[in-house]
């Protein structure tokens, strides 16, 4: 299909971090993202016609609570109610009603990661804190609007399903250009005038 290049393009936007324009230190972003700071995650959204790609990296902290290793029921209770949160897009990412936009496909992964972070510091401070192991939550999903010239915003009710969460760097891609945003509790909607 002909939107998959630019939804990919987004996609690596986003994850990348390298919007054209974009004066923002990228190479911090990289190092604090490498460094999985706890409490940020990032969104890349990439819209065209009525097609709407999203993909959702967290850790796992912000998303179940912890980011060890699941060791007990309890432990796994929390990651499959996360999964299921996490599945539910449009009630974490929701657009205006008006542009009738329906949930095609949503994947939740946990991906585990060892070693490599920049942690010393925080473990320091909290010493039961496990340096050596993390998670993150990994999400995609496609949203098909059947009204797509309404999609005008998107309210993250995101912050009020994973009270852990401080904020959101958002990178969105449309027909209209790319901008950023930085997405918090206080300030839960974007404005995607001159995007769509």
């Amino acid at each position: 299909m002909k939107y998959a290049a630019i939804i990919t393009l987004g996609l690596c936007l986003g994850a990348g971090g390298a919007l054209a324009g974009d004066k923002h230190d990228h190479a911090h972003d990289r190092r604090e993202l490498g460094a999985h700071q706890h409490g940020h995650g990032t969104l890349a959204i990439a819209i065209e016609a009525g097609t709407v790609a999203i993909e959702l990296r967290a850790p796992g902290a912000d998303i179940a609570g912890f980011e060890h290793a699941a060791k007990t029921d309890a432990d796994r209770k929390a990651i499959d109610t996360a999964k299921q949160k996490l599945a539910a897009a449009l009630d974490l990412f929701t657009p205006p009603a008006a542009a009738r936009c329906t949930l095609a496909s949503a994947n939740v992964a946990l991906e585990g990661e060892t070693g490599g972070h920049d942690h010393e510091k925080k473990a320091a401070e909290k010493p039961d804190h496990d340096a050596a192991a993390h998670s993150e939550f990994h999400a995609t999903y496609e949203l098909a609007c059947a009204a797509p010239e309404n999609l005008t915003t998107i309210t993250f009710n995101y912050f009020k399903a994973f009270a852990n969460t401080r904020a959101l760097d958002v990178q969105v891609i449309g027909p209209g250009g790319q901008r950023r945003f930085e997405v918090k509790p206080a300030k839960p909607v974007i404005d995607l005038s001159g995007i769509i």
